[in-house]
């Protein structure tokens, strides 16, 4: 069995910054599937979404409690095409209120950056040249 899509939901204080913080990071947002309760970014066209939910909204879906910004429930790891895109990208967020979550790393064949978001979820923004892996990684 194959995914044809994938939907990450995710808890935010406010929804109308974290909008303007992924658009400030070049992404777009469905408003299909946006309302003053959620916002959906896009990924990737028809594959790749983001849902963020008001933690009111959020509870909606889970009778477990939201964890506090000091915690750490899930790590999202996004390729991008290039080395300079994954330093745009978290650049970007770094300038828009984000803090860095690790100093970059360069493995030759593999570059990652991340960052922690407004509300704390953490973001690896990596790039890969398979073809260069390692035969032992």
């Amino acid at each position: 069995m194959k995914a044809n899509q994938i939907y990450v939901n995710l808890p935010v204080k406010d929804v109308q910054r974290t909008k303007a913080f992924w658009t400030k990071l070049g992404f777009e947002i469905n408003e299909q599937f946006s309302d003053e309760k959620a916002t959906c970014v896009v990924v990737k066209e028809e594959s790749i979404y983001i849902m963020f939910l008001t933690e009111e909204y959020f509870q909606t879906f889970s009778e477990r409690p939201v964890p506090k910004g000091d915690t750490t429930q899930v790590l999202v790891a996004l390729g991008l095409d290039s080395r300079e895109e994954v330093d745009q990208v978290v650049n970007a967020a770094l300038e828009n209120g984000a803090s860095q979550h690790e100093d970059p790393q360069d493995y030759g064949w593999m570059y990652q950056n991340s960052f922690w978001d407004l509300d704390g979820h953490g973001w690896n923004i990596t790039f890969a040249d398979i073809s260069q892996m390692p035969a032992e990684f």
